[in-house]
């Protein structure tokens, strides 16, 4: 990289980790202010409710950083438009795709950062604000592992691997006890939410252990009654958005296995993929924007348009996810088609720049 090159990478990434560092203000004070009407039930504090928002932060900032990655090559590189040092750059000889080579690489620093959060940082913690949000606004909760969670009603504890869709949730054993006695083990496919008080278990495996003898039996479906709500499964089982990608890989299997809908998994297997990959696009797409019609227009102008294209794409990405799934097209085209159809767009607006 000579120092041109050097130049316009640090003033992308450097406008860009100023964007994400608003967003991420704005976003933490509005799940903050979400938790209010939490604060006091069980043994939730504002405290907790402070834990909760920072622990949240990087998955708030894997969420944003596509549209905090566009809003920063905007103003970093429409800055350096309106003081005419990219039409000096081009005056030298460098060709737009040329700029093209560093402001592209910066796209790809904040793709890598964007996966590296997605990875590392943000399911872990986000996973245990969730759990420690439970712990605190409900009893008799315990949670096991990474992909279960094991809840306690009565003489009933409940064990569930995955959670679906509404009120449904899959990989479940229900353990039935009399004392330290262990009466009875279930399994089923999946439980949902019957009537207030009643629980519908599918597919379901029954080993009962009488004084003398085991005895088995299957059924398609069974109803129990138990007080635990759904709106508190919610909260205890597995949360698919929250999983890694090799965790997603791994609920898909699993969903397969036993027999359930993976199509909008697949879907956000595929579109979380692409955009990571978008990242890089979304900072490329700034250019054509700089050497046109925001040349001359301030740095509020360039932050709104940002923001716009930035909420733009999303619209497009949850609506292209939404049709297909409803559709029933395949995930892969699906999950890619938003970034690829705004990566061509990228490519046709650069080369007719001028």
């Amino acid at each position: 990289m000579n120092i041109v090159d050097r130049y316009l990478y640090r003033t992308v990434i450097g406008y860009a980790l100023m964007a994400m560092s608003i967003l991420l203000t704005l976003g933490g004070l509005f799940v903050f202010l979400s938790e209010q009407s939490d604060i006091g039930i069980g043994n939730y504090s504002a405290g907790d409710a402070f834990l909760y928002t920072l622990l949240n932060l990087p998955q708030q900032a894997f969420d944003v950083l596509p549209i905090g990655a566009m809003i920063g090559a905007l103003m970093g590189l429409g800055n350096l438009a309106a003081g005419s040092e990219l039409v000096v750059t081009r005056a030298s000889g460098i060709s737009v795709w040329r700029m093209a080579w560093p402001v592209g690489l910066a796209g790809a620093t904040l793709a890598l950062a964007m996966f590296a959060i997605g990875e590392y940082a943000a399911p872990p913690m986000a996973q245990f604000a969730k759990h420690e949000k439970t712990l605190e606004k409900l009893a008799d909760v315990s949670f096991a592992g990474q992909s279960s969670a094991w809840v306690k009603d009565g003489n009933l504890i409940l064990r569930l691997q995955t959670a679906e869709f509404g009120d449904e949730f899959g990989g479940v054993s229900l353990f039935r006890l009399d004392g330290s006695r262990l009466l009875s083990i279930q399994h089923a496919d999946r439980i949902s939410i019957a009537d207030p008080g009643q629980w519908r278990l599918h597919t379901v495996t029954t080993t009962r252990f009488e004084p003398q003898r085991v005895v088995s039996e299957a059924a398609a479906e069974v109803t129990i009654r138990s007080t635990i709500n759904p709106d508190f499964l919610g909260l205890a089982a597995t949360d698919p958005d929250l999983l890694t990608l090799r965790g997603l890989a791994a609920y898909i299997d699993h969903l397969r296995r036993n027999s359930l809908e993976t199509a909008s998994f697949e879907i956000g297997f595929w579109s979380r993929i692409a955009r990571i990959f978008g990242v890089v696009i979304v900072t490329l797409l700034a250019l054509p924007f700089v050497f046109g019609p925001l040349r001359t227009t301030g740095a509020g102008t360039r932050t709104v348009v940002g923001i716009l294209l930035g909420v733009v794409f999303f619209l497009v990405t949850r609506t292209v996810e939404n049709g297909g799934q409803l559709f029933g097209l395949n995930p892969v085209l699906v999950g890619w088609l938003p970034t690829l159809v705004i990566g061509a767009g990228t490519v046709a607006a650069i080369s007719r720049t001028r």
